[in-house]
């Protein structure tokens, strides 16, 4: 990242906006998944749709135009509206974990990021309310999270595991990685490490975050708001986050995170 344009803006003044756009989700979102008040959907390639998606996300374009209206906006549910020629745009996945959502699972978050055309993410907010907790990060601010049963910010930092039979592993298997020829390597990375786990979507990412996971290896046919807000996160904790062939970047149609020191265990992935 190149840094100059995150100096032009108030990234303390954006990261208190993305908070206010996941404050909007969160009150859309809880309520509807307490109460089950929801129907279901399926989109053209068959994945979980409901309305509390398309709400949540309408009113955060919404609050998008009216006070960040030179900004663009690109979302899950509604593609592109804002100025769409801006070099910033605030990507969103309204329920990153729409599956969960639907079965009653409370793995599931609201993504918020401000991207820029030249530096890529520079804010993220992961708001996961049915589990009581969020994430947040900005450029040269650190990365933080917070509980709702416990008062206050902290903040957040990788682990120091330097070996794959020490490290807790979470890898997302799906039919793309099948299509690549490369479940048999994923299945081996798993058996290598000391623990193997599939915690799937945001959560697998900032847990690398916390410490408590030391690498992820997400789905294959990913898009840019299942990882922008989480990408930011992970870097502002001392990780790295890049796709399957090390390339550091959101837009691949994969992800990977880790502490930084296990990341050439994806060597035979790319």
């Amino acid at each position: 990242m190149t840094g100059h344009a995150a100096a032009d803006v108030d990234l303390r003044a954006e990261l208190a906006f993305a908070h206010g756009l996941a404050d909007l989700a969160d009150a859309i979102t809880l309520p509807a998944f307490d109460q089950r008040a929801f129907t279901l959907d399926r989109k053209a390639d068959r994945s979980e749709v409901t309305e509390i998606d398309r709400g949540a996300e309408a009113v955060i374009a919404a609050r998008v135009l009216a006070e960040r209206g030179a900004h663009g906006m690109f979302g899950e549910e509604h593609g592109l509206s804002g100025d769409g020629s801006s070099p910033w745009r605030w990507v969103v996945d309204p329920i990153d974990g729409t599956s969960n959502f639907v079965r009653g699972v409370p793995v599931w978050a609201t993504l918020v990021a401000l991207t820029h055309v030249d530096d890529g993410p520079v804010v993220g907010v992961v708001s996961a309310p049915a589990m009581g907790r969020r994430w947040w990060a900005a450029r040269g601010l650190g990365a933080h999270g917070s509980t709702t049963t416990a008062p206050g910010e902290r903040p957040l930092r990788v682990s120091d595991v330097d070996d794959v039979a020490a490290a807790q592993v979470s890898v997302t298997f799906s039919r793309g990685w099948d299509d690549l020829g490369l479940t048999g390597e994923l299945v081996a990375l798993q058996q290598r490490a000391h623990r193997a786990r599939g915690f799937g979507d945001f959560w697998q990412h900032v847990l690398v975050a916390e410490g408590a996971v030391d690498l992820a290896i997400d789905a294959v046919g990913l898009q840019p708001y299942d990882t922008a807000a989480v990408m930011v996160v992970v870097e502002e904790a001392g990780g790295r986050f890049t796709d399957r062939f090390g390339t550091r970047t959101f837009t691949s149609d994969t992800a990977i995170s880790s502490n930084g020191r296990l990341h050439g265990e994806i060597a035979a992935l790319g």
